[in-house]
């Protein structure tokens, strides 16, 4: 049950849901992140550790760069959730217009800031 409730948890905030839709389009650094959502780096990251604790989200580095983006789902839990939020929410207008935001985002400008 405790994994069942920390997935649950994790997809109770709407950032980490934007996050999740966000990550479904490729792999994104913080910096990216934070300017698709409009939040502060430090609240980016804590709803990375959380959903990365839930088993939804995992990192890699690449030379100066964490790169963020959805496993394919370490528990029954994640991976059905998951593979549910694909289809969901498209049309919801603030995810769309998240979503267009994508290839404006450049992460060499974005995170030198």
């Amino acid at each position: 049950m405790k994994t069942f409730l920390k997935v649950m948890k994790a997809l109770s905030d709407g950032n980490r849901v934007k996050i999740i839709k966000l990550l479904q389009q490729k792999e994104m650094c913080v910096c990216e992140l934070q300017g698709a959502l409009g939040i502060a780096q430090p609240t980016v990251s804590k709803h990375l550790k959380i959903l990365e604790e839930s088993g939804l989200v995992d990192y890699r580095k690449e030379g100066l760069w964490v790169n963020y983006f959805l496993t394919d789902g370490s528990t029954p839990y994640a991976a059905s959730v998951l593979g549910n939020l694909k289809h969901w929410l498209d049309e919801d207008p603030e995810i769309a217009d998240l979503v267009k935001k994508i290839p404006l985002l450049n992460r060499e400008e974005l995170c030198r800031k």
